[in-house]
């Protein structure tokens, strides 16, 4: 964080796989869809390919991530915040990251904002950790606008 930018908002989500797992044996491919962009699809289809509880672990972790930049910003699951207008993506290096698109994605530009998200998985859970900075000398909107 450097001297123009301030926490604009921390989001935290805990998921239970065994209840992604149930969602999605129940629901199928509808239920990917609604989570999944279509590049996160392929992912999931890749890893779920390999290993079903792989793939299951993937999709724990997105809604997660999810989830916890829905909070972050402040908006929950209403517009522009959607499902699929929020992308997580891995760097080379494995660091997630958020890609944003649609009217999401114009959203946070023109709040000047930005996110760090964090993810992990273990046996029955996946948590995840956004943290969106809001850089003051870009934003067209006041500090307290939402």
């Amino acid at each position: 964080m450097t001297f123009n930018q301030r926490v604009f908002g921390i989001g935290t989500d805990i998921c239970d796989i065994r209840r992604i797992r149930q969602t999605h044996e129940r629901y199928g491919r509808r239920f990917l869809e609604k989570i999944l962009t279509p590049k996160e699809l392929e992912a999931f289809t890749r890893r779920f390919e390999r290993s079903p509880e792989r793939g299951v672990r993937y999709l724990a972790t997105r809604f997660s991530a999810k989830e916890s930049f829905s909070k972050a910003i402040g908006l929950g699951m209403r517009s522009p915040m959607t499902w699929r207008s929020c992308e997580i993506v891995n760097a080379p290096s494995g660091e997630p990251q958020i890609v944003l698109y649609a009217k999401l994605k114009v959203w946070c530009e023109e709040r000047g904002l930005s996110a760090k998200v964090s993810v992990s998985d273990e046996t029955d859970y996946a948590i995840s950790f956004v943290n969106v900075l809001q850089n003051l000398d870009r934003s067209t909107h006041s500090p307290s606008s939402i």
